[in-house]
């Protein structure tokens, strides 16, 4: 009898390690499947209808003069709260905002906004090399890549500025160069290892083929596989460029759409530049590699009432009718807005 129950609590003991023992393994992955908003993390198919690359605010004075002191939050938020709550009319559910720290990043705001309207917001890490390295701060400038990672690390797991908003993405920039200077290559170096610590996708503020492909080629070397790359401003791209981008995995990321008075398809940034781009890369096969956005706003920082506000709106009103009058199905729009947002931007680590 006595034997009897202790052969039933040891097997009770070993059914309980066995459960326990595949909660271990399989809590990682269920983990991995989150998107991280300025209020927490959310399962990534909670996503909806995403723009990848727009701006709330951005500073352009450099980062030896900038800070929160240079701006009042309920000002930015009354200006730009009218231009999110639109978003909701066009089903929108989640918006990235890309500007960097020391250009204007403050997740504070960001959080206000996320608040009031509804809408999934994500702010980011990482440092923006653009601009002779203006906006990166000097102590920085001389530091090593393991030592600019330890620091976007340490905003993703305590939080950024002291706060508990922690970044959803890491955002970097590089000359438009197809040789990356010792400084931006130390980004990409920063960023890789960032992205092995702790699965955030790194959004490169690119340009040009030159350097998409120089930085992927790092990425590569760091053991980072492309698919955890967005390159941004792909706009500046070409067709070709794009093919052997969607070849190794990386994101592709045309993000200026913009109504204007010229419809030049041969000119990057009309609307007519985007439909006939979208249809290429459809019929080439890589739809499912590209993400699309406006790279607007934004409440600029030292102008009056913040300078004029670019809303986030041309793709709803402007491309999307016009690419289905080429043929694009809901399918196609729901690949570009919803699904390929979700895979780029779902936190996981990929090694090369």
């Amino acid at each position: 009898m006595v034997a009897s129950k202790l052969d039933s609590l040891t097997k009770s003991n070993w059914f309980n390690l066995f459960l326990l023992t595949l909660l271990t393994i399989t809590v990682p992955f269920w983990a991995t499947a989150q998107i991280m908003t300025v209020n927490g993390p959310i399962p990534s198919e909670e996503m909806g209808v995403v723009l990848i690359h727009e701006h709330i605010m951005v500073d352009w004075i450099g980062a030896d003069s900038t800070g929160y002191h240079r701006w009042d939050r309920n000002e930015i938020v009354e200006r730009a709260l009218p231009y999110l709550n639109e978003l909701k009319d066009y089903g929108v559910s989640t918006f990235l905002d890309c500007t960097p720290a020391y250009l204007g990043r403050d997740p504070y705001v960001l959080q206000q906004l996320s608040d009031s309207t509804g809408i999934h917001i994500l702010t980011n890490t990482g440092y923006y090399g653009s601009g002779k390295n203006k906006f990166i701060p000097k102590n920085a400038l001389k530091a090593s890549p393991r030592d600019l990672a330890a620091h976007w690390i340490g905003e993703y797991k305590h939080g950024i500025d002291g706060s508990d908003i922690k970044p959803g993405l890491i955002k970097i920039s590089v000359e438009n160069q197809d040789t990356l200077s010792q400084m931006h290559e130390n980004l990409v170096r920063a960023a890789a290892l960032t992205h092995l610590e702790t699965g955030l996708t790194i959004v490169s503020h690119t340009g040009s083929d030159g350097p998409a492909m120089a930085q992927l080629k790092l990425l590569k070397d760091m053991g980072v596989s492309p698919s955890a790359f967005v390159w941004t401003h792909a706009q500046n791209g070409t067709v070709d460029g794009y093919l052997q981008a969607a070849k190794l995995g990386a994101w592709i990321s045309i993000d200026n759409i913009k109504d204007q008075p010229s419809d030049d398809p041969n000119t990057p940034g009309t609307i007519g530049w985007f439909v006939k781009t979208l249809l290429a890369l459809k019929a080439h096969g890589i739809l499912n590699h590209v993400l699309v956005s406006h790279d607007a706003g934004w409440y600029d920082v030292g102008e009056k009432n913040g300078g004029t506000y670019r809303g986030y709106t041309d793709l709803f009103t402007k491309l999307i009718p016009r690419l289905k009058e080429k043929g694009f199905t809901q399918k196609d729009i729901d690949l570009i807005l919803k699904e390929n947002p979700s895979s780029a931007y779902t936190i996981h680590i990929r090694k090369q």
